[in-house]
Parts: structure tokens; sequence; C-alpha cells
């Protein structure tokens, strides 16, 4: 649900504003918090995570585009970094919450508190935004779009295979899991936040790459299955070096497209980033049913090559010619 509906946020972004999607987010986010306290049983759950769906597909993508839109295409990593941010946060708050909560009825209460105040704090928030009057080119926003996409997509490929095999894998090796998975987090939180913003002041391919390298290495250290100390600092680079990509793509992309289709720009690329994600869940699943924990990571030492070799078409893409006001703003 939230991969066919990141498109339709973000034509909603650009033809209705940032704030209006924002506010449908929430919505949706409230809904699924009501409809998982009713008496629907399973078909309930299904309801409630497909409006769940919706509501983070229109959330994420109000926000990009609402943030790179108050603080300027030329400081759009950093403002993404620390969307970014913000969301690893909740992520790692989360579950303490559900914890503290102690049952799936109050943690559906919860959601809907939290989404009621969130819409009430937005609503005081004013938004100055107007649809260009330049016409919409039909199709994808840009042409660099694609690469664009596709390098995500594989940079985001070793997601799953952590979330779901670090644990296990490192299990033989002191259990180590925990604390790699928790230095992996920290870094990506803490290096988007504090470092998000590099990619508007030296050149997104040099962060781009950069990251890639890091991510390698962390990666292949993790596929040893080492020690304590060792899968500590293999999933820390790692994180150190995911904070990089993304921002880094986008933010070049996002240059590259007039204001009226930054809302579709940052659904596209996240779009991408569910596609690959759902798939890899399942390869990678596949094969470390079938040769071991380690055929998992090897895949995403696989991709990250992958996505350094799609990383080329974005950053040699030829600049395209943008509407005269939103040249004279990335001039300023």
């Amino acid at each position: 649900m939230a991969l066919g509906s990141r498109l339709f946020a973000g034509r909603l972004a650009d033809h209705k504003g940032r704030k209006r999607v924002f506010l449908t987010g929430l919505a949706s986010c409230t809904l699924a918090g009501i409809t998982y306290l009713l008496p629907w049983g399973i078909p309930g759950i299904y309801v409630g995570r497909a409006l769940q769906g919706l509501g983070e597909a229109c959330l994420y993508i109000g926000a990009a585009a609402w943030a790179v839109e108050v603080a300027g295409v030329h400081r759009s990593a950093r403002a993404l970094g620390y969307l970014s941010s913000g969301i690893w946060g909740g992520i790692a708050a989360g579950p303490l919450i559900g914890q503290v909560l102690g049952s799936f009825s109050n943690a559906a209460r919860f959601q809907i508190f939290a989404a009621l105040m969130a819409a009430t704090l937005l609503s005081q928030v004013p938004e100055d935004y107007r649809p260009s009057d330049h016409p919409r080119r039909r199709g994808w926003p840009h042409r660099s779009i694609i690469p664009a996409g596709i390098a995500i997509g594989f940079v985001n490929v070793h997601y799953p295979v952590i979330t779901g095999f670090l644990i296990l894998y490192l299990a033989r090796s002191g259990n180590a899991g925990p604390a790699a998975f928790s230095a992996y987090a920290a870094l990506v939180l803490l290096s988007r936040f504090f470092l998000g913003g590099l990619p508007d002041r030296i050149s997104p391919r040099i962060t781009f790459y950069t990251g890639l390298v890091c991510m390698a290495l962390g990666l292949g250290i993790l596929t040893t299955g080492p020690g304590r100390v060792l899968a500590i600092f293999g999933a820390a680079l790692l994180g150190f070096g995911f904070s990089f990509p993304w921002a880094s793509v986008a933010s070049t992309v996002l240059r590259r497209a007039p204001s009226n289709e930054h809302g579709s720009t940052v659904s596209v690329l996240s779009a991408f980033y569910d596609l690959f994600v759902g798939i890899s869940s399942f390869s990678a699943g596949l094969l470390a049913n079938r040769f071991g924990y380690a055929a998992a990571f090897l895949m995403a030492i696989a991709s990250v090559g992958a996505a350094a070799i799609a990383g080329r078409f974005v950053f040699t893409a030829k600049q395209e010619a943008l509407p005269l006001a939103d040249a004279a703003q990335l001039v300023s």
C-alpha cells in the first residue's frame, strides 16, 4: 500500500501543497489506529495496515517536499538529513514506547493520540506554497529519476538483511548481534543529523561513493561472522556509510527538477526504496535458507556494487533547463 500510495502522494503534494499531504497522512494514521480498536479480527488488521501504509507514504512525501521547500533546494541534503534523523529517532523510540504501553490496544490509542496532536500542531504552521504556472511534464518527473531510483534501491537492499539476519548470524559470535545493530542504528541517526548537509557543501558524488565504500567494508566485516568488537565496528561503519547515499542522490536530482515536481521526485525515489526492500526481503530469506546467512550478506555487498554503477549515471546526467524562478532560487 505504501508503494502505490507514494506516487499519488507526490502528485497531490505538487498540485495541492505539502501541508495538505502531511495532514492526509496524519488522518490516515488516525483512522488506522481507530480500525485496530474495532472488533473486526484479522480483516480489521489488514484494513488498518493498508491505512497505515497510505499514511506513512503521505507523511514522508509531504514532510520531505516541505522541508526542501523551506530550506531551499541548495540545502536539500541538510533538510533531508534532519528529516531522516527524526524518522530513525521515532523507529528507535517505538519499541520502547510499545513495551511501556503493554498491549496492542494501548499502542493503537497512543497512535490516535499522537496523530491528532501532530495534526493540531501542524494546523498552526503556515505554508507558503503556490503551484507553479509552468505546465507539468507527463510521465517521470525528469530523465535522471530512473538511475537515481535504481541507485537508491540497491543501496537499501542491505536493510532487510541487517534487520532480519544480523542478530541471528552473530548469535554464535558472542551474541554480538544486539550491540552491533544498536551501533548501526546509532551511527545512522547521528551521522544524518550532524553530517547530513555534507552533500550541500562538497560534491555529492564524493559523499555518495564514500558512503558506498564504507558500506561495502562494513558488510564485508560482518560477512565473516566476526567477534564482538569487530562486529560492532563493522556495523557502525555500515551505518555511517549508509547515512550519505540517499541525501547525495536526492539532493542531486532535486536540484535538476523544477519546484513544482519536488513532491513527485521524492515520491518516485522512495517508491524505488519500497520496491527494492520488498524484493530483497524475499531474496535474502531464500538465500539464507538455502546457503546460510552469509549468502544474504554477500547479496548486500553485490547490491552496493550495483548502486555504484547506477550512481555513475546519476552524477553524469546533464542539467535540465529549469523555469526562471527555480533557476534564480538555485543561484541565490
